[in-house]
């Protein structure tokens, strides 16, 4: 089977972060910082192992779940019409995701900074390149808004959708002022994202109570 170009890059970047763990491991301290809380304090910790490997481990399991669902999903045949930008996405979750990793490590070898600030760039991509998939996205069950109304009406998806991207977007340039506003940097990323996970949700539900019935 060939693989796609997408998938190779995917491939290389999970083997990227399993080298660096290995090559770091013996200089990691036997309990490594997991987790932080909104003031950028540790409060999380796991055994050298699980903290060095967990992560690696974590993408190989959503790079393989991004790849099957798509395959399986009843209407494959209209993710195949955004395919390139659910390909961009694959990649894109996978760094982010090796980027946490990179900070976990550095963290962990005595590097110290504001994690939370530092996570922010990498969401504002994150959601803006979002914003740009779902503007594009075609009904299906894998990836997208997937609520009952836009499931069920073909113009109840693509007007939610448009106005999703919209808002996903302006999430991302939003979450932005966390890099300004450090010690409201967490709240600058999750509150944006709710509000418009929840105006989505209604949206469909009352543009389908319109048009859809």
């Amino acid at each position: 089977m060939k693989l796609r170009k997408s998938e190779v890059f995917s491939l290389l970047i999970i083997l990227a972060s399993f080298i660096t763990g290995w090559y770091f491991y013996p200089q990691l301290p036997d309990r490594v910082a997991s987790h932080w809380n909104a003031a950028g304090e540790v409060n999380g910790y796991m055994s050298k192992f699980w903290g060095t490997f967990l992560m690696p481990i974590i993408s190989i399991g959503i790079f393989l779940l991004l790849i099957i669902m798509p395959k399986i999903d009843p209407r494959a045949q209209n993710i195949e019409k955004f395919r390139k930008y659910f390909d961009g996405f694959i990649v894109l979750i996978l760094l982010f995701l090796f980027y946490i990793y990179g900070l976990t490590l550095a963290w962990n070898l005595g590097s110290r900074f504001d994690m939370g600030r530092m996570l922010v760039p990498a969401l504002a991509i994150l959601f803006f390149y979002t914003g740009i998939m779902i503007k594009h996205a075609q009904m299906n069950w894998t990836i997208g808004i997937r609520t009952p109304w836009t499931l069920s009406n073909q113009g109840v998806w693509e007007k939610t959708h448009k106005i999703g991207g919209i808002l996903f977007q302006a999430s991302a340039i939003i979450s932005l002022l966390g890099l300004f506003f450090p010690q409201l940097a967490i709240w600058l990323v999750i509150i944006p994202i709710i509000l418009s996970a929840i105006f989505l949700f209604a949206y469909s539900y009352f543009l389908y109570r319109k048009i859809g019935r």
